[in-house]
């Protein structure tokens, strides 16, 4: 019997490698990278002790209660509320934006109502049907909260102007009038205690699955029954159409004694300064964050994705959509070749919907 192969040993791979193997169907797992969990992978730093989001902060938070408990299979999941602050013209907000920011921004002292009729009164009511970022941002909040806190880090994360993203990017953020500053609104929320490669090594942990790292899809000699890959469409296909863009991010390490923010996540919206955000890693294990005497954060600075870098968000505009479905169009065709996760699928996903598109494709294949 040949085997399936699994290209990528993130959570797409590692997922659909365990549905195989419970089933009784032997898999071999690669990943070019010499660790496993992808962009989600995470390891106690030697110096600080602290469990380091090696590749950016991942909270996991979902309204699938099938993954919710996918994840708790194999992990023990801490309560974790995701509170983001921004630093804006020398002063800290809350985000998302709710009746604390309103206020605090407009120096007002004003009640829901209040603050909901305020923000109306704001708002361009002359865009009926916003469709770009920049458009949805002047719809929702009016120019000076879009001003303050969306243009100048859309610039900075995407690198191109508001006015050439879709809407869709800006609808996803909540806007409050009361003083709830959980940055999401999905039911399950939570850190994994053993941080998540060890999920990921928990998942692959079967007697039918062979884990290979240091190992690119492109060099194995096997042939398989199936394949389901998780790694760059355009690659698959060698860029013979061009490459999908995306963006990467760079990080600059922070070493300080003590507490360096007092919080997890700080956005710097203000567009003259270079990066978007400090993440400061003890604060995502609250728990145990008293227990570290010294403590580790990372400056964020995004821009294109060069041949060689690792892919963060694939853009998605008009000219990458185009693209896109030209490539879309040769997977269609590919026999024996299933094409998963963010870049596979050239998709932002968080880590819930990964999971739950990986359990889907499965129940779609083993049916």
């Amino acid at each position: 019997m040949k085997r399936i192969c699994a290209v990528g040993a993130g959570f797409s791979g590692a997922v659909i490698a365990r549905e195989l193997a419970e089933r009784g169907v032997p898999v071999l797992v690669v990943d070019e990278r010499s660790h496993i969990a992808g962009n989600c992978h995470t390891e106690r730093d030697a110096d600080t002790g602290i469990m380091v989001h090696r590749y950016g902060p991942h909270i996991f938070h979902t309204a699938d209660e099938r993954v919710w408990s996918y994840v708790n299979r194999f992990t023990e999941m801490m309560p974790y509320t995701n509170r983001v602050k921004a630093t804006v013209g020398g002063k800290v907000y809350s985000l998302p934006i709710n009746l604390h920011t309103i206020n605090q921004f407009f120096g007002k002292s004003m009640s829901p109502s209040e603050a909901q009729a305020f923000i109306e009164a704001q708002a361009r009511t002359d865009i009926q049907d916003p469709q770009s970022f920049e458009e949805q941002g002047l719809r929702f909040v009016g120019d000076a909260l879009y001003k303050a806190f969306f243009d100048g880090y859309t610039r900075k994360q995407w690198g191109v102007e508001p006015s050439k993203l879709p809407a869709s990017i800006l609808k996803r953020l909540p806007l409050r009038f009361n003083y709830d500053d959980n940055y999401f609104n999905h039911p399950y929320q939570g850190m994994p205690r053993d941080g998540y490669t060890a999920i990921v090594g928990k998942i692959l942990d079967h007697e039918k699955i062979e884990v290979r790292l240091s190992c690119a899809f492109e060099d194995l000699d096997e042939e398989f029954e199936h394949v389901f890959y998780s790694g760059p469409l355009d690659r698959y296909f060698k860029y013979d159409l061009g490459r999908l863009r995306y963006r990467t991010l760079d990080f600059e390490e922070i070493r300080a004694s003590g507490d360096f923010q007092g919080t997890a996540v700080m956005n710097y919206p203000d567009p003259g300064v270079p990066f978007t955000r400090i993440s400061e890693h003890k604060h995502f294990a609250p728990w145990e964050a008293q227990s570290f005497e010294k403590t580790i954060a990372f400056r964020e600075y995004s821009r294109a994705c060069e041949p060689g870098d690792t892919p963060y968000y694939p853009i998605r505009l008009l000219d990458d959509k185009v693209l896109l479905e030209a490539y879309e169009d040769r997977a269609a065709q590919e026999k024996g070749v299933t094409f998963v996760g963010r870049l596979g699928t050239y998709q932002y996903l968080d880590m819930d919907v990964t999971i739950g598109r990986a359990l889907d494709v499965m129940e779609s294949f083993l049916s």
